[in-house]
């Protein structure tokens, strides 16, 4: 395989895992065979050791930071995806004789469902599959149940294209949110959840770590019947240390951490976000040669999905698009069409180069 170097780049619009920043690359790279001071390699280090625990601590305390996490929360780094997460929640805080509420905005909220069922009653409260997914559903849609264990939310929709703009209101319930796909693409005010959750692999780091920041009165509810490994009263005792964690994978969020904090924190890296999305929703809505597959005040500004006139045409234009070095922009399996993921690390010259392509493309086939 040839080497590619830094300069050399192509655009990764993969839904994840998914760019990372340079800057975080190039660090990692440096400091791989020996972090400074140290003489071992970050992978080599033992997560017992004092200096992988103020790695750790670190990264926790930056993350603390950025999303201005009040006291009562706890910040836990765990393993197996937002997927597991999808048990996790249900086994800690669905006892016996309650309900959970779940809304369905996509393919992820209807995983979260059936894994949910699984251990637990579940109310399905509101759901915009009949849309195909095209749309948040409103506040007036959410026929929450009294008394409810918590409701839950998937913060945006990495398949459908589509992003709350702001949390529903759930009165006292807690709310629980999987914010995968643009978890600290913009400021968030975690007061208003009960417990946030979000795969690394798309706007924090690698894949391999799950951060989850839970309210402290939500940890300790688990039965006796739920795995050790399950319970985030074991992780919250622990600092995430109860067993070996992905200590690479924690190295490189905090070193994200760092990087997102260099670009002026969350306010900034949300107007550079909406910058970029702009651009391109910009394009797909010029001329209707593209066609955007979500409602206009549901986009994303993560995951734009678009499709063009026939499958046959956006064939041509992922293969063309691929040989201009703009690659990942295959829709999903299940949906189709067109998917531009544009994390936070993702350049805006990377969106130019797409504007200027999908101009052309027209061009030639319009």
């Amino acid at each position: 395989m040839p080497s590619t170097s830094a300069s050399t780049r192509i655009h990764n619009f993969s839904a994840g895992p998914a760019m990372l920043p340079l800057p975080v690359l190039e660090q990692a790279q440096r400091d791989l065979v020996s972090l400074p001071g140290v003489g071992m390699s970050v992978l080599e280090i033992s997560h017992r050791s004092k200096t992988f625990e103020d790695l750790l601590d670190t990264a926790i305390a930056d993350i603390r930071g950025l999303a201005g996490i009040p006291p009562h929360y706890k910040v836990l780094m765990l393993q197996g995806g937002a997927t597991l997460q999808f048990s996790m929640v249900p086994m800690n805080l669905l006892g016996a004789g309650a309900a959970a509420d779940y809304i369905d905005t996509g393919s992820w909220a209807d995983k979260a469902i059936k894994e949910a069922k699984k251990v637990g009653t579940v109310n399905v409260v509101a759901t915009t599959k009949a849309d195909q997914y095209a749309r948040i559903p409103r506040q007036d849609e959410l026929k929450l149940t009294a008394g409810a264990a918590y409701v839950h939310m998937t913060t945006n929709n990495t398949i459908e294209g589509t992003e709350w703009k702001a949390p529903p209101n759930v009165g006292s319930v807690p709310l629980v949110a999987d914010a995968s796909s643009n978890i600290f693409s913009g400021p968030i005010d975690v007061g208003r959840f009960g417990i946030v959750y979000a795969g690394a692999q798309k706007n924090l780091g690698p894949s391999g770590v799950t951060l989850v920041i839970i309210r402290e009165d939500l940890i300790g509810r688990a039965g006796p019947t739920v795995p050790i490994m399950l319970d985030y009263k074991i992780h919250a005792e622990n600092n995430s240390l109860y067993n070996t964690p992905n200590t690479f994978g924690i190295y490189i969020l905090g070193l994200t951490a760092k990087w997102l904090k260099s670009q002026g924190g969350l306010e900034a890296v949300a107007r550079n976000n909406q910058r970029k999305a702009g651009k391109l929703y910009a394009e797909i809505d010029r001329t209707g040669f593209y066609r955007g597959t979500a409602q206009k005040d549901s986009r994303s500004l993560m995951n734009i999905t678009f499709r063009l006139g026939s499958e046959a045409l956006e064939k041509i234009f992922e293969k063309d698009a691929t040989a201009a070095g703009l690659d990942g922009l295959k829709g999903h399996r299940s949906v189709g069409g067109m998917r531009a993921s544009i994390y936070n690390a993702f350049p805006e010259a990377g969106v130019d180069a797409l504007v200027d392509f999908m101009r052309e493309f027209e061009r030639k086939n319009g």
